[in-house]
């Protein structure tokens, strides 16, 4: 399996569940606080949409990382394919 080998993308991952984290940390005080079921389960949708995300991007990453290695190395091919996996990301973020 491809390991994630472009810094700039790793760190946007981080930094995605790192925000999931804090949002998942939220809902515990949330319910700590007796916050209405409603508005836990507003916050626990919020959380999954966060990770869903996440989980789209770091599958385009990998798809890109692992592409980029077999298309011809030149501008125009490059461009191609960054268009291409903009295309795919839209594409996986419809399915959630």
């Amino acid at each position: 399996m491809a390991v994630l080998q472009h810094e700039k993308s790793r760190t946007d991952l981080l930094n995605r569940l790192k925000r999931a984290e804090g949002q998942l940390r939220g809902i515990q005080r949330m319910i700590e606080g007796g916050e209405t079921a409603f508005d836990i389960a507003g916050q626990m949708s919020a959380v999954r949409k966060a990770l869903d995300s996440t989980y789209v991007r770091m599958t385009v990453c990998v798809m890109e990382q692992e592409l980029a290695g077999k298309v011809n190395d030149n501008a125009r091919g490059r461009k191609q394919l960054a268009e291409v996996m903009d295309e795919v990301q839209s594409l996986l973020s419809k399915v959630r």
